[in-house]
């Protein structure tokens, strides 16, 4: 029998092949060896060992009772049923949500509303008229493709996006009003150069 809080000394075989006493990290009986890894459970079987013996209270070895059997088999259970455990939770884990830099960047490309067309200065009604008739417009540069370098607008391809200027009175140049159309009547209103958009609803 162990002394009270002795920890047994079993024999196994070691790397060189001979059968030397060690702590009791593997726990073996007549059949497949169970080994116990450090740091987590792991269960190896291999070939049939002997059974391992433990030094008795008279400082003579002798087989391993039963009750160290029973206990080595239970820790190996409980190791199996904690992995099962942390395997299951991870494959339920719910995936994270967008954060906060995606909705961000979502709100960016999208236009802030819709505008009536009956509520845009006369000069973009009057733009507005010129693209559906086809021109012809002010500006040579009117009709040319709007890249959407800021992304204020909805990704698309290149060339999807067109610019036609608003002329500004008064101003010495094309100013900063711009209808930029998408496909067939998909329009937007901007009147800070592109710093912000509102789509054109084209029916009032």
């Amino acid at each position: 029998m162990l002394g009270a809080g002795e920890p047994p000394v079993v024999t196994g075989r070691g790397r060189n092949g001979q059968w030397r006493p060690f702590r009791p990290r593997l726990f073996a009986y007549p059949g497949p060896l169970l080994a116990l890894g450090p740091g987590g459970c792991s269960v190896r079987v291999s070939q049939v060992a002997p059974p391992i013996t433990a030094r008795t209270g008279t400082g003579k070895l002798g087989p391993m009772t039963s009750r160290s059997r029973l206990i080595a088999v239970a820790a190996l259970l409980l190791c199996a049923v904690a992995a099962a455990a942390v395997y299951a939770t991870a494959r339920h884990k719910p995936a994270a949500g967008p954060g906060p830099g995606r909705a961000a960047a979502a709100a960016a490309t999208a236009p802030s509303g819709r505008v009536c067309r009956s509520k845009l200065p006369s000069q973009a009604q009057d733009t507005i008229t010129l693209i559906a008739k086809g021109g012809p417009y002010p500006y040579r540069t009117d009709g040319v493709v709007f890249e959407n370098r800021e992304g204020r607008l909805p990704k698309k391809a290149n060339g999807y996006y067109h610019e036609y200027t608003v002329v500004t009175p008064g101003s010495g140049d094309r100013g900063t009003r711009r209808v930029v159309t998408g496909a067939p009547g998909e329009e937007f209103w901007t009147g800070d150069h592109y710093a912000t958009f509102q789509q054109i609803d084209l029916a009032c």
